[in-house]
């Protein structure tokens, strides 16, 4: 019965959002004013409050059907089991892919009465309306008739199949709804400049908005992706935070053309310049978006977060991508004369810096794209089967993030005209002198501390270490030479964000560099030694838990001092061995003991005899610095949000004032012509 009343608020959702976009579209294309067209661009913003009821209500439903183990939806049978925790159950509810399309349709509408509700009197809010209206009816359309979560088992099943185990962990719950939201924000971004495009004036009032937009849209993929690769960590057992895998490509896509989307919405905003890029990144990112969901469910690369393996559902996916991609830049090329933007004048300037940042995201979006896909191209072609991996991609980005470092420092000494040539030069000489001798200093004491164990010297760690460091020092400059103006709060925040990227590149190169690990034969009374540590093998001890049992092994881990003698202080490692019965996988639970320039990562492997087990252990260097500058950047780019809100607010109210005070003189000319 619940099934039902889930399939039905699916199709309501469908319905609605279908005839919204049909309205909003008689409502561009009509330009006469009558009361039966005011009438029609109310319903279409009430659209998207019931089509956000509707989808909410259909996701409530089949959430209630995981927690009451109803078996006979087929999408629960799938993913659910009895003796399932409640908060998995929960979580399974989009952890299939049926439940994730759902929730696309969820948040879409979400960000639609975002879209509807503020400023809905200017005119390319609401195009920007009917067009998330259209996103939602194609996606709910999409999910009934190719990915419905409420079809029915052909026969009453007693017990369920079980969630995958690897997903049975608090990533699951946080790590794809986040995505999802950020993947979705970008949709509200495109939207904003397909309405901007279509008011068919020149505006700049779109770009407040898309910045708000696309600066919440990615910190909820940042966020995401962050979860994401602590998940891969510490749950599948290899000891890596990023594999290059087609879908862990497929996030970081939208994620670096949505950066460049910032600074180019940056330099568009202050100084009308770089539109067309601002534009461009815009339909670029979402198409990029779906092209995520197109790998993830197509099947044609292989992937172990892949959710299905239907090309039919895959391929659909990309018909949508390619619609809305050609149609974004019909409607661009057809505008473009309409648009204003300024031209560069000079190279010692923030806008040409922001062009520069902009230019290396963008180039690195396409080596990325080409790694992901040329597999599936040169099979397709018929040429045979050929693998790209870390290595072409550590090469190729390896080089552009420096340079994206020694970018950012360097755009925090430059005004957004010009700068002073001789000023400019002393404090770039001075603070590249300083840094460089610090980061060898660093990097030559790191390494001769760590020679036993094979640390050597490494031009990559070098320049990393340097770059990062450049842009500290550059910041804190400008921070020092800013403290008493107005504006130190903001560059405080746009350091902080800047800052979380230097340490995450600094964190990925020393980890790249100098992690090292050894696989021993260990048992109950072993002990080795592993680098400036003692681990002993104290005991196995086995337990059962409702959906699981586990052999879990207990190291204890001791530093050693100069005379390789074991300190006092102790830590204790649990890893795990994990059988689920119901699904009869194996699982691994690595343990992680974590010091201030890394983890000491161990996992059990194959069980030799009854006593002894092949561990492997791992020392992953400054892993965890990765997770703190993504937290720096999330924070800082959040700092960033508030601070405009609060801006964004004081104009508002402004406007308003003066809307009142010319008798609405000033909104009559520059509102919609369907108000």
């Amino acid at each position: 019965m619940i099934g039902h009343i889930g399939l039905f608020a699916l199709i309501c959702a469908a319905m609605i959002s279908t005839f919204g976009a049909v309205g909003g579209c008689i409502c561009t294309a009509r330009v006469s004013q009558s009361s039966w067209m005011a009438g029609l661009v109310r319903i279409v913003r009430l659209s998207s409050f019931f089509a956000l009821f509707f989808s909410v209500l259909s996701m409530m439903i089949l959430a209630y059907g995981f927690a009451i183990d109803d078996f006979s939806l087929s999408y629960v049978s799938q993913n659910s089991n009895s003796q399932l925790p409640l908060p998995f159950k929960l979580a399974a509810t989009w952890g299939g892919h049926q439940g994730s399309m759902l929730f696309w349709v969820v948040t879409l509408s979400l960000w639609s009465v975002c879209l509807s509700k503020a400023h809905a009197e200017t005119g390319y809010r609401f195009h920007a309306t009917w067009i998330m209206l259209s996103f939602i009816a194609i996606f709910a359309w999409f999910t009934l008739f190719a990915s419905n979560p409420f079809e029915f088992n052909p026969t009453l099943l007693m017990e369920g199949r079980d969630l995958n185990p690897m997903l049975q962990d608090i990533g699951l719950i946080i790590h794809p709804p986040l995505l999802y939201i950020g993947y979705v924000g970008c949709a509200s971004v495109l939207a904003l400049a397909v309405g901007a495009l279509l008011e068919n004036k020149s505006t700049s009032t779109w770009l407040n908005d898309a910045k708000t937009y696309t600066l919440n849209a990615w910190i909820f993929l940042s966020v995401g992706i962050a979860v994401g690769s602590w998940w891969a960590y510490y749950e599948l057992g290899w000891g890596g935070w990023w594999f290059w895998d087609p879908v862990e490509n497929a996030s970081l896509l939208p994620w670096l053309t949505a950066t460049a989307l910032m600074h180019t919405l940056l330099a568009s905003r202050v100084r009308s310049q770089l539109l067309i890029w601002s534009y461009s990144l815009a339909f670029v990112t979402f198409c990029l978006s779906i092209l995520g969901t197109f790998i993830v469910r197509s099947g044609v690369l292989t992937s172990v977060h892949a959710f299905a393996v239907d090309p039919s559902k895959g391929f659909t996916l990309l018909g949508i991508l390619s619609f809305v991609f050609i149609l974004s830049f019909l409607i661009l090329i057809k505008r473009i004369d309409s648009i204003q933007s300024r031209t560069l004048r000079g190279v010692l300037n923030k806008n040409f810096l922001l062009l520069a940042c902009a230019n290396l995201f963008t180039l690195a979006t396409i080596i990325v794209v080409f790694g992901t896909f040329y597999p599936m191209v040169y099979e397709l072609a018929g040429l045979g089967n050929i693998s790209v991996g870390a290595p072409y991609f550590n090469l190729l980005i390896a080089p552009l993030a420096i340079m994206a470092l020694f970018v950012v420092g360097f755009s925090a000494l430059l005004k957004w005209d010009s700068a002073t040539p001789y000023r400019l030069r002393s404090t770039c000489v001075g603070l590249a002198v300083i840094t460089f001798g610090l980061a060898g200093g660093i990097l030559r004491y790191y390494v001769y501390h760590n020679e036993p164990v094979g640390a050597e010297w490494s031009m990559w760690a070098l320049f990393s270490c340097w770059g990062a460091l450049w842009v500290v020092a550059t910041h804190g400059y400008v921070l020092y030479r800013s403290r008493a103006t107005a504006r130190v709060k903001r560059l405080a925040y746009v350091s902080v964000a800047h800052i979380g990227l230097a340490v995450v590149a600094f964190g990925a190169a020393m980890n790249s560099e100098y992690s090292y690990e050894i696989t021993r034969k260990l048992g109950p009374t072993s002990q080795v030694e592993f680098g400036d540590y003692q681990l002993h093998y104290v005991d196995t001890q086995l337990y059962v838990a409702p959906s699981f049992s586990a052999e879990r092994a207990v190291i204890e881990i001791r530093r050693l001092d100069d005379k390789k003698s074991p300190l006092e202080q102790v830590w204790l490692a649990y890893p795990e061995k994990r059988h689920y019965p119901i699904r009869v996988m194996n699982m691994t639970e690595p343990s992680m003991t974590a010091f201030w320039d890394g983890d000491i990562y161990i996992s059990l492997g194959e069980k030799i005899d009854s006593r002894h087990y092949a561990v492997r252990i791992q020392f992953k260097a400054f892993i965890r610095w990765i997770w703190l500058g993504a937290l720096l950047m999330v924070t800082g780019v959040a700092g960033v949000l508030l601070s405009q809100r609060g801006k964004d607010n004081i104009r508002i109210s402004c406007e308003n004032r003066h809307s009142i005070i010319t008798g609405g003189q000033g909104a009559k000319q520059s509102g919609s012509r369907y108000i």
